[in-house]
């Protein structure tokens, strides 16, 4: 295989699994279509959170939560850095999490949502988005797993009522006083299961190849690019690739544009243990120690400033 897979969730799971593990393991990316995800709900979103990131500073840093690591609302221009990187990233955020029952035993893990009240329908449509990327997020799971030589369902448990987050993204107009050596989006790995992104049309993200190549990863209008996360990685033992990326700064009229996008950031279930998986594991050879996912987020979270 030359080029990273492009994939349609039409097709039986039975058949996508070997070309999507095939990709995963070589690229650690895929291009994903015919979804779950709706166009109509795609270009409501999209129309909501331009409304949002066009509010006022003023505005958008009262949806800031201090000490909460950026895990919900707000996180401002210049805050999150790529881990190993000198300089911060050149964008802003919001967060959309789980919405969880009271009571629910993995409260204590996620943070209730909060909402801007200057956009009507904001909840509504977001937390609607959130479960359709839940839902394109399994069908890529269980071609995931049979790849893996696992049943089909495997990945469930592992995942239900996940600490998954939805990312608004808005790159703004290249500054002039950016600092030497900022980009949208430094070199980094996810730190999830798989992350599932929406926007990815305009030029500008990258992966690395094994020979340390920078690859564009282009998908067409209203598909997903879909990638490994760490914690996959570690759960197979390298065998799907966590893949270094980044988003680099465009150039001409394009630096005079903002860029939008949606990462959707699924994870497992805080109190899932992350080990390795005995038929991704030879004999004697090295492997992860397993580790709560709760706890790996954690660390990780400190490695990019925001925990």
């Amino acid at each position: 295989m030359d080029t990273i897979a492009t994939i349609s969730l039409a097709r039986p799971r039975e058949e996508i699994a070997g070309e999507l593990g095939r990709s995963f393991a070589e690229y650690g990316f895929a291009i994903v279509r015919d979804h779950t995800i709706s166009q109509e709900l795609i270009e409501k979103a999209d129309t909501l959170a331009r409304q949002f990131f066009a509010l006022s500073p003023e505005a958008k840093h009262e949806y800031r939560i201090e000490g909460g690591g950026g895990a919900r609302g707000y996180t401002p221009f210049g805050t999150e850095i790529a881990k190993d990187a000198a300089v911060h990233d050149l964008k802003e955020f919001w967060h959309v999490g789980r919405t969880l029952a009271e009571g629910h035993p993995l409260s204590a893990y996620m943070q209730p949502n909060i909402w801007p009240r200057e956009i009507d329908g904001f909840r509504e449509t977001f937390e609607q988005l959130f479960r359709a990327f839940e839902e394109t997020g399994a069908l890529i799971l269980s071609a995931i797993a049979l790849h893996l030589g696992l049943d089909a369902d495997w990945f469930e448990d592992s995942v239900k009522d996940g600490n998954s987050v939805m990312r608004l993204l808005h790159y703004p107009p290249l500054p002039h006083d950016a600092p030497d050596g900022a980009i949208r989006a430094a070199a980094h790995g996810d730190i999830n299961t798989i992350t599932l992104l929406l926007g990815a049309e305009e030029a500008g993200l990258e992966l690395q190849d094994r020979q340390g190549n920078w690859v564009p990863v282009s998908p067409p209008p209203g598909a997903l690019a879909v990638n490994v996360g760490d914690m996959l990685d570690r759960l197979t033992n390298g065998r799907l690739r966590s893949t270094t990326h980044r988003v680099v700064n465009p150039s001409g009229e394009a630096a005079k544009r903002s860029r939008y996008s949606m990462p959707f950031f699924l994870h497992f279930r805080p109190d899932f243990l992350i080990e390795p998986l005995p038929n991704c594991t030879k004999p004697g050879e090295p492997a992860p120690e397993p580790i709560l996912a709760h706890d790996f987020l954690m660390q990780r979270l400190r490695e990019i400033g925001l925990a």
